[in-house]
């Protein structure tokens, strides 16, 4: 089909969509074809998106859309088993990746994970690495990094994996939304191209997570198991209830912080963040230890391989194969020059964290791109305080968006405290 004519179906799809019609195979794909080669408009692209938030998909549609988001770009190839894990997201400061994977390619299994930027957050997984390593290989590059090494943490954007869905969250970053299938298709979409066979996916649920209710959990783990037994994946979902940050660092530096600090144990290191990491590590080790008839307690495995310091140790060996220091401890991380400490104007329990409000403010310190801007957290949900306690401390390289961030928590409080 000539370049007019692919041009012509991929934007009579969209309409079909936005009536609310279901698509053909050779439609979606159209569509997926000009996204990826940049041949449909900003403006095209997020007509799609629109349609994809009001209508949905059906499950034939959304089988659809993974495989043609696959077949318009790369593909990684491993042999065997390939174990990878994925969170929906929504939460700011929950960076269980980055201990998941040195505690799986620890173990003995590959897991070559290829993460994205921010969308809604102050900092993606790849923009958190990205801090302390290079994150943009080619797909030679990743393969030699994960055969050698066992791990990898990279971006996505260079590897041409999905190149359409990249081009699809550039749009939708403005409006800081995703549809749930949207969501669903991103995902899997990635785990397909990057030749993933066993997946944990964590599904956090909370007023200010992208998924609200546990009903809408379920629902999308159902979609996710079923798409992701179309595609041959072994897959376990874990929808859990999440309120606050797993973490206390919220942008990139300050969250390869709290990272360090539970890879090394430190006796302050974020001991939810630890829990979750060791939760979802444990099933992904399950999932694994099960096809290979290994009768092993995955969490309890998981939990050895950190306390033993072998995470650490593998983590090290990721850092330096993608170019980063191989001696980096929490220590050597260094933080921005400017720093404000904010103080509870009263005393009382902090009743709630509004993670909008959060994301809001981090971003305007300068997160994701000011990669020592943000925010770190110093109490959190449940715990006491007193009037004039430091509750959290503000940071950035631009004093001036320091000043902007201080004056915008007038109107955007994070806590609410009584």
């Amino acid at each position: 089909m000539n370049d007019d004519k692919e041009k012509l179906m991929a934007i009579g799809a969209i309409q079909k969509k936005l009536l609310g019609k279901k698509l053909s195979y050779r439609e979606i794909y159209a569509i997926m074809d000009e996204i990826s080669k940049e041949k449909l408009s900003d403006v095209l692209t997020t007509y799609f998106v629109a349609s994809s938030f009001k209508e949905g998909y059906t499950s034939q549609e959304l089988f659809h859309f993974t495989k043609a988001m696959v077949e318009t770009g790369n593909k990684l190839k491993f042999k065997g088993l390939v174990a990878d894990k994925h969170s929906v997201g929504g939460i700011a400061g929950t960076r269980t990746t980055m201990i998941i994977v040195p505690i799986i390619a620890a173990a003995g299994f590959k897991i070559p994970k290829i993460s994205s930027r921010a969308i809604t957050t102050p900092a993606g997984t790849a923009d958190v690495m990205e801090a302390i390593a290079t994150v943009e290989f080619t797909p030679k590059q990743i393969t030699k990094i994960v055969d050698e090494v066992g791990g990898c943490i990279a971006w996505n954007g260079k590897l041409g994996i999905a190149p359409a869905d990249d081009i699809i969250i550039r749009v939708e970053e403005p409006l800081a939304f995703e549809s749930f299938d949207k969501i669903i298709i991103s995902v899997m979409a990635k785990k397909v191209a990057a030749g993933t066979t066993h997946l944990v996916l964590d599904i956090p649920i909370g007023k200010t997570a992208k998924i609200h209710r546990f009903s809408e959990g379920e629902s999308v783990a159902r979609k996710f198991e079923n798409l992701a037994n179309r595609f041959g994946i072994k897959v376990i979902c874990d929808v859990n209830e999440t309120l606050e940050p797993a973490g206390r660092g919220i942008g990139p530096i300050l969250e390869a912080r709290d990272v360090l600090y539970v890879l090394e144990q430190k006796t302050d290191r974020p001991l939810r963040l630890e829990a979750k990491s060791l939760r979802l590590a444990g099933k992904l080790l399950e999932l694994c230890y099960k096809e290979e008839r290994a009768n092993k307690n995955g969490e309890d495995e998981a939990r050895k391989i950190l306390e033993s310091g072998a995470a650490l140790e593998k983590f090290q060996e990721i850092v330096k194969a993608q170019g980063g220091d191989h001696k980096i401890t929490s220590d050597s991380l260094k933080l921005a020059k400017n720093k404000f400490d904010v103080k509870s104007s009263v005393s009382g329990k902090i009743k709630d964290i509004n993670n909008h409000n959060l994301n809001t403010v981090a971003k305007i310190l300068g997160a994701p791109d000011d990669k020592k801007a943000g925010i770190y957290l110093l109490k959190k949900l449940d715990h006491s305080v007193n009037k004039n306690e430091v509750i959290f401390t503000l940071y950035s390289d631009d004093k001036y968006r320091l000043k902007e961030a201080e004056a915008t928590l007038k109107n955007l409080p994070i806590f609410k405290i009584e």
